[in-house]
């Protein structure tokens, strides 16, 4: 006997109304009201009128939604976003702040994608990647078959624009503080449509990095892109560009004709705040599912609710306190020692973030980092030895200094805790705490707070190789080097380091470097802290990097 509630055999009335095609609607209008309401954007009671019409049971108290919704709706759904606003125009040219970053790579997508939790190198717009013998020409296999939201097709000329693009010096390109010295306009040359070859202005064994997303500026454009990005955030992407809205938000829809697998979710809808207290507030009101760009301090409501979760990855992102050896003050090395000496950095780590960070060594190179030799000793605390080095120094009763720093993240708690343990060796420190436009100024010496101070502390976001940290804030000509540290052995170290091929060879030369910084110490680093996001428990396949970036395109938020 034939089931009539079966699809299969649904009848047509008289009048010729299929009864199946009205059970299909009714399934997508169930598929809608669910993701609505796991959106936030439906009440419970409004779900419950949507299932008495459209025929949903109710099962032990909750919702029995359609077949396919409970297949696919959660999949298929929005995925919202509370973000920190952008500090200006989201521009790949230009942005250098994490909320911008991140918005980047909604649409555009890199060369290579760098795992940084892995340290490893994955394909992207790559296929593969190999050097010369010497290491100062890098040849790109491209991936075929590439679109660009636009339906033009992606090809080396493309690859050739972007980076003569950012390698340009009168550009104004942010990318510059990562290419300059290492690839030059018109550096990059096309091979033939698929293949794309750097020429660097010296060798150079990290350089896939540079061209990863590792470098965030570097998300490929066409070769016909003049600007206006805010109106296109044109890519080639797994999600295209639905609404751009400067200071409110932004919102991303599943790219149809994308080469690789599907986004899952059909958007992602990104709000833009002012501070991460409104980011956390929005999360848990639940009109957030994620936020990222989260840290410890004022977080503590997340930590400790089971309603979410908070993830973490490793990284290179630190603070970097630096001494001005030029100064009156720090112009004996063993002052400088003597601070690095009175900062117990296992406290600071387990204080200001919970054990979310690793201890720093007074040199760039993080844990993190493949390259670095974990055999240097570790410096601690030792205020008896920092005393004598104080005295041996000639100021045995200490001195006055002025610590100039940004308003920033933990920042301003951890200038009271370099304040507080340098009182015990009689290093009286001043704090001048200030916003950041002020503190970086121009960004160039003599018209900048951050360059000219005779100590100060300063932000550094995560990178996958050491080679930016190495050079620009501790090189003779750094663009950085705000402890202004000239040492024609150091340089010649961080030459041979980046020129090195494999990594036996960079972790011999890291060693020096790391013993060498130990010695001189212009600049302490005290810790290299986790990057986190914070979440809904339902959210599940955000996959998110050191810096900052969050990819949704396999996330999925379960009822």
């Amino acid at each position: 006997m034939k089931n009539s509630a079966d699809p299969r055999f649904a009848p047509v009335s008289e009048a010729g109304f299929d009864v199946e095609a009205t059970r299909r609607s009714a399934d997508a209008y169930g598929n809608h009201a669910i993701d609505e309401w796991l959106a936030g954007r439906l009440t419970r009671r409004e779900l419950l009128r949507y299932a008495s019409v459209i025929g949903m049971s109710l099962v032990g108290g909750g919702l029995l939604a359609p077949r396919s919704a409970r297949a696919q709706g959660a999949a298929n759904g929005t995925i919202r976003v509370a973000h920190l606003t952008p500090a200006g125009a989201v521009d790949p040219m230009t942005v250098t702040d994490a909320a911008s970053l991140c918005l980047l790579n909604q649409t555009g997508e890199f060369l290579i994608d760098d795992d940084g939790e892995k340290q490893v190198l994955k394909p992207a717009l790559a296929l593969s990647w190999k050097p010369n013998d010497k290491g100062d020409v890098w040849t790109f296999k491209l991936r075929e078959n590439v679109k660009f939201h636009d339906g033009q097709p992606f090809t080396a000329k493309d690859v050739t624009a972007t980076f003569d693009r950012l390698a340009d010096p009168a550009a104004g390109s942010a990318a510059l503080s990562v290419l300059k010295g290492v690839l030059s306009k018109g550096g990059t040359k096309v091979v033939d449509d698929h293949t794309v070859a750097f020429h660097l202005d010296a060798p150079n064994g990290n350089f896939p990095y540079y061209v990863s997303s590792d470098n965030y500026n570097a998300v490929i454009l066409p070769a016909s892109y003049t600007g206006g990005y805010e109106k296109s955030f044109i890519g080639t992407g797994p999600f295209k560009l639905e609404k751009y809205q400067a200071k409110v938000g932004a919102t991303f829809v599943r790219n149809p004709d994308y080469w690789g697998e599907k986004a899952l979710p059909q958007r992602v809808q990104f709000t833009f705040y002012a501070d991460q207290q409104a980011q956390v507030l929005a999360l848990q009101g639940h009109q957030a599912d994620v936020m990222g760009t989260f840290t410890v301090q004022g977080g503590q409501g997340l930590m400790n609710n089971p309603e979410f979760k908070v993830i973490g990855v490793k990284s290179s992102a630190h603070r970097q306190i630096h001494m001005r050896v030029d100064s009156p003050q720090f112009k004996d090395k063993r002052v400088r020692q003597a601070l690095a000496l009175s900062l117990d950095r296992n406290v600071i780590v387990k204080g200001l973030f919970k054990g979310r960070a690793q201890v720093g060594n007074d040199s760039p190179f993080a844990p993190a980092f493949p390259s670095s030799d974990a055999g240097v000793p570790q410096r601690k605390i030792d205020v008896a030895k920092a005393k004598q080095l104080l005295a041996q120094a000639g100021v045995p009763n200490g001195f006055d200094v002025t610590l100039t720093t940004e308003k920033f993240m933990e920042i301003p708690d951890l200038a009271v805790v370099v304040q507080n343990y340098a009182k015990a060796i009689g290093i009286r420190i001043n704090l001048k705490v200030e916003g950041q436009s002020q503190y970086y100024g121009s960004g160039t010496p003599g018209k900048s707070d951050w360059l000219d101070s005779p100590l100060g502390i300063t932000d550094y976001g995560s990178r996958g190789v050491p080679n930016v940290f190495l050079n620009a804030p501790l090189t003779s000509t750094g663009t950085w080097n705000a402890a202004h540290f000239k040492n024609p052995q150091y340089d010649k170290l961080v030459a041979d380091y980046v020129a090195a091929l494999d990594l036996a060879s960079q972790k011999k030369v890291s060693g020096q470097i790391q013993r060498l910084l130990l010695d001189e110490t212009p600049v302490i680093f005290p810790f290299f802290y986790d990057q986190l996001i914070a979440a809904r428990k339902q959210l599940n396949g955000v996959r998110f990097t050191a810096i900052a970036q969050l990819y949704f395109d396999r996330a999925t938020l379960a009822a």
